[in-house]
C-alpha cells in the first residue's frame, strides 16, 4: 500500500524483539492450526493462528504487559483505559500479574462476557458512552484526574510492539509463511505483525480486514489523515474503532500490502464455519480474516502458506447460539411455516403428522390467533422445524401443500 500518510518509522523490529522479553513469563505461543476446509474452498495451503487461545481470550495481553515494563515505575499508581473489552480484559490481567492497580471505562454496549470477565480479573470497571472512543475520552480524564497512566488500545508504539511479538511466532512456526491476513480496528495489531514479519520477510503480503459497518481505514488511507466514520452495530466489536490512531495509521499506510472490508452476513458465516470445521469458537472480531478468504476479498497465496490471524474468542453464548441459529435457517436446515388449520378438534394433529410422515423434526409450534387475516374458524399455526437439507426442506413443504395447506415459508422458496 502506497506510503500517502507520512512515515511509519515510530516502531521499528527491534522493539519488537525487545517486548517479545517484557512479555514472554505471562504471554503465550499460542498454536497455528492447518484448515483442510480452508484449504481447499480458497485453493492453497491456509492455517489458522489461533491467538483466540491467547490468555483472556485475545491478542491483547502482548501490548498490555509491554506497556507496563515500559512504564516500569510510571505505573505505580495504576493504569486505566477506555475498551469494549479485549484490551480491558488485557490490561486488567497485566496489571493483577505485575501487582498494580486498574480501572478499565468500557462502553454501554460491551458485551456482558468481557464486562464480567474484566472484573473477575480486579479492575474497577466503569460502564460509560457509546462507543470505545468516548470511553477513551473519559479514561483520559481519569488519568489526569488521579496521576494514572493511561494505556491506549492501540494507538501506542510500545503497545504496537507488543502486538507484533505475534508476527516473530509466525516466523518461527511458517518457514514458508507467503500472506498473512489480520483483522484491522485501530491497527496496532495489524502494523506491528506487519513490521515483525515485513522487516524479516519483505516479500511476505499482510493484508487487513475491517468488517464494512466499522471500516474508518479505506477513506482514512485514501485521504492521507484519520477519517472518523460513524459508530454502528456490528458482530466485530473488538474492531469497532471509528477512527484510526495518528500513530497507527502511517504504520498501516507503509507495513500492509492492503486493507479489505467483508461484510457482517460474511463475518456471522465465517464463526459458524470456525465452529464447525475448525473446533474453534471466535468472536467476530477475530473471524474477519476467514471471511475475507471465503469472500474473495482476501485471496490465498499461489506457493507458500497462508496465514488467518483469528485475534479473539470472547463472545457471549447468546449470540453463537443465535449465528448458529441463523446458518441453520439459510442452509436451509431449519424452516419455518406459517399456515393456517380449521379451528376444531384434531386438525393441527393431522398438520403435525403430515410433516412427521416426511422425516423432519418439529422444534416449535406456536398458535397465531391475532395480527393475521384469518377466518373466525381459523387459527394460524407457526411451525418451526430441523431439515436435513434445503432439498428435504423443499420436500416438506410441498407436501404439506399438497396435504391441502397454504403455507409461508422463511427461507423462501426462491
Amino acid at each position: 500500500m502506497a506510503g500517502q500518510v507520512g512515515t511509519g518509522s515510530a516502531v521499528t523490529a527491534q522493539d519488537v524483539e525487545r517486548a517479545r522479553q517484557a512479555i514472554g513469563d505471562v504471554a503465550r505461543h499460542t498454536p497455528v492450526l492447518s484448515s483442510a476446509t480452508l484449504s481447499e474452498r480458497c485453493g492453497g495451503d491456509v492455517v489458522l493462528k489461533a491467538e483466540s487461545l491467547q490468555r483472556t481470550g485475545a491478542f491483547k495481553i502482548r501490548g498490555a504487559l509491554n506497556k507496563l515494563a515500559a512504564l516500569g515505575d510510571g505505573c505505580a499508581a495504576g493504569v486505566v483505559c477506555g475498551s469494549a473489552g479485549n484490551h480491558a480484559q488485557a490490561l486488567a490481567l497485566a496489571a493483577r500479574e505485575r501487582g498494580v492497580p486498574c480501572e478499565v471505562f468500557m462502553p454501554e454496549s460491551a458485551p456482558i462476557a468481557k464486562v464480567e470477565a474484566t472484573a473477575a480479573l480486579g479492575a474497577h470497571v466503569v460502564i460509560t458512552g457509546a462507543t470505545v472512543d468516548d470511553c477513551i475520552v473519559a479514561a483520559r480524564a481519569r488519568a489526569a484526574e488521579a496521576g494514572l497512566a493511561f494505556v491506549h488500545p492501540f494507538d501506542d508504539p510500545d503497545i504496537v510492539a507488543g502486538q507484533g511479538t505475534l508476527g516473530l511466532e509466525l516466523l518461527e512456526d511458517l518457514p514458508d509463511l507467503a500472506t498473512v491476513v489480520v483483522p484491522v480496528g485501530g491497527g496496532g495489531l495489524a502494523s506491528g505483525v506487519a513490521i515483525a514479519v515485513k522487516s524479516a520477510r519483505p516479500e511476505v503480503r499482510v493484508i487487513g480486514v475491517q468488517v464494512d459497518t466499522v471500516a474508518a481505514y479505506p477513506p482514512s488511507l485514501a485521504a492521507g489523515r484519520p477519517v472518523g466514520v460513524d459508530a454502528s452495530l456490528t458482530l466485530a466489536d473488538g474492531i469497532a474503532v471509528k477512527r484510526p490512531g495518528e500513530l497507527t495509521l502511517p504504520l498501516v499506510a507503509q507495513w500492509l500490502d492492503e486493507v479489505v472490508v467483508v461484510s457482517e452476513d460474511e463475518v456471522a458465516e465465517a464463526m459458524v464455519m470456525l465452529m464447525e470445521k475448525a473446533k474453534l469458537v471466535v468472536e467476530g472480531a477475530g473471524a474477519v480474516g476467514v471471511a475475507a478468504l471465503l469472500g474473495g476479498q482476501a485471496l490465498a497465496a499461489e506457493h507458500g502458506t497462508t496465514c488467518v490471524v483469528l485475534s479473539g474468542g470472547n463472545v457471549d453464548a447468546g449470540l453463537l447460539a443465535t449465528i448458529a441459529r441463523r446458518h441453520e435457517t439459510m442452509a436451509g436446515r431449519r424452516l419455518v411455516l406459517l399456515t393456517r388449520v380449521p379451528d376444531r378438534p384434531g386438525a393441527l394433529a393431522r398438520l403435525l403428522d403430515t410433516v412427521a410422515a416426511e422425516g423432519a423434526n418439529i422444534v416449535e409450534v406456536s398458535h397465531l390467533r391475532e395480527g393475521i387475516d384469518l377466518h373466525v374458524r381459523e387459527t394460524g399455526v407457526q411451525l418451526t422445524i430441523e431439515t436435513r437439507s434445503r432439498v428435504h426442506a423443499d420436500a416438506v413443504v410441498a407436501a404439506v401443500v399438497a396435504a391441502g395447506y397454504g403455507v409461508s415459508r422463511y427461507p423462501s422458496l426462491g
